[in-house]
């Protein structure tokens, strides 16, 4: 049994359920998206999934949902593309050498549903085996850990973790079901005394309880690149009534364009590299 067949088996025995996130199985018209937009400088976007069940309250991607009932419902919903595998060994034919890729722009590839289903995982071994390209993967899972015995063999490949805030508080209210800024720090840490390129991702950046001690925990993970933007509440796009809850959360640590440019001046002095928006995202 080869790898495709062993990823096609295992997709049909996983879940069709996990905690409030609705499990489905698609078949995907391609897997490979040319890039745009705030991601326009690279070559191409992956997503192994539609959808994410971190739902992330702020999340942009929801906005890219096709109906108003799959935006209004982010995070309930998540569609596995079962034939993601397929679609890549067809790019065999015309192999990705040195193409620039970014893992994922619109989904979390290292989602719970990942720990048993793996797609994320026979993605990276095709890539790997077949393409060669330059990859950057984006995830606020420490899941990530797992494949570091692939990542490592990549000759250019950069692993970003989103951690948005210090504060548990700020993460559980916009944030809940992902998992603990102590863990996000744990795993890129992993990632990074493994000797793979890392960066840590504050965006968008919540509120801050202590900047100072904050650069201190950042540091202490080994990475060396970081990057910020900016949040608000009141000009972006939020899922349902969730507006109502950033604003009440950012007045009560009086979040403001002022102190977030405070933390943001603290930050560039104590940390070696600090990137902000889409130029900090350009490709490696």
């Amino acid at each position: 049994m080869d790898l495709f067949d062993d990823m096609e088996q295992s997709i049909h025995t996983q879940k069709s359920k996990i905690g409030k996130t609705r499990i489905e199985y698609i078949n995907s018209a391609s897997i490979l998206t040319e890039a745009k937009g705030f991601m326009g400088a690279y070559d191409y976007t992956l997503n192994p999934y539609s959808g994410c069940s971190f739902g992330c309250n702020y999340c942009y991607a929801a906005f890219f949902s096709r109906s108003t009932e799959d935006k209004n419902n982010w995070g309930n919903w998540l569609r596995v593309k079962e034939n993601a595998l397929h679609l890549l060994i067809n790019c065999r034919k015309k192999p990705l050498i040195n193409k620039t890729i970014y893992l994922s722009s619109v989904t979390d590839p290292y989602q719970p549903i990942e720990k048993q289903l793996e797609l994320t995982r026979s993605l990276l071994k095709e890539l790997l085996k077949y393409h060669k390209p330059r990859l950057v993967v984006q995830t606020r899972s420490p899941l990530v850990t797992r494949d570091i015995d692939i990542l490592q063999q990549f000759e250019v490949v950069q692993v970003n973790m989103t951690i948005t805030t210090d504060s548990e508080d700020v993460r559980k209210a916009f944030e809940p079901f992902c998992p603990s800024n102590n863990l996000r720090l744990k795993g890129i840490k992993e990632v990074t005394d493994a000797g793979i390129q890392t960066c840590i991702t504050m965006t968008p950046l919540l509120p801050i309880q202590n900047p100072i001690e904050f650069t201190k925990e950042l540091l202490s993970t080994g990475v060396q690149k970081f990057i910020v933007q900016p949040f608000h509440p009141t000009k972006g796009k939020f899922v349902a009534s969730t507006r109502e809850l950033a604003i009440e959360q950012i007045g009560k640590m009086n979040w403001d364009d002022s102190k977030y440019n405070e933390v943001v001046e603290i930050l560039r002095r104590e940390l070696p590299y600090l990137g902000e928006g889409k130029q900090g995202f350009a490709p490696i």
